[in-house]
């Protein structure tokens, strides 16, 4: 009986330890993390930004937009960054996205994701947010598979439903903007 208490406080010291170590190595590391993640937003928010300056961000948290930035160019309004919720094959994605006062999209670039490597992380990739660039006032952003090009039809093959969840999310953009029109 002695023994198996004995095994027993050896197993809880080393699990207790191995705690305290994680602990202190979670207190070392989540300041830096933070501070990747926030670099890595700013330069997504400059490389969308088309240029443009930046005017101060407005929380919105409706579950499918996070928050806008107005873009401006002087004093006038020229645009907004959008970020944007949606979900895709793997679960949760999160992309930012700039827009013109009208609606069109200007940049877009995925920030988070957990799609399938090899099909839905080429959302990831810089020519797949060309399929959406320029559309969303005049001409409609493509809402499904069959509203692209037979090229863009076949890039996007095997992750529908990333494709569906990217364009979703657009969409919601692009109609937020609208309803902000040039005003902020």
């Amino acid at each position: 009986m002695t023994r198996y208490i004995k095994t027993a406080v050896i197993l809880f010291l080393i699990c207790a330890i191995c705690t305290a170590l994680c602990a202190v190595v979670n207190e070392v590391t989540a300041p830096r993390i933070a501070a990747n993640v926030e670099n890595e937003r700013l330069g997504a928010l400059s490389d969308v930004s088309t240029g443009l300056a930046l005017g101060d961000e407005v929380a919105v948290g409706d579950g499918k937009i996070n928050y806008y930035i107005p873009l401006l160019d002087g004093s006038d309004v020229a645009g907004y960054i959008v970020e944007l919720s949606t979900s895709g094959y793997g679960g949760a994605i999160t992309i930012i996205a700039s827009y013109d006062t009208e609606g069109a999209v200007m940049e877009a670039m995925m920030m988070a994701n957990s799609e399938t490597p090899g099909l839905g992380k080429k959302a990831e990739e810089s020519w797949y947010m060309e399929m959406f660039k320029g559309k969303g006032s005049q001409s409609p952003l493509p809402a499904q598979k069959s509203d692209l090009s037979a090229e863009d039809n076949a890039a996007v093959s095997g992750a529908s439903i990333t494709f569906g969840g990217v364009s979703s999310a657009l969409i919601n953009g692009s109609e937020f903007v609208k309803g902000l029109g040039g005003a902020v």
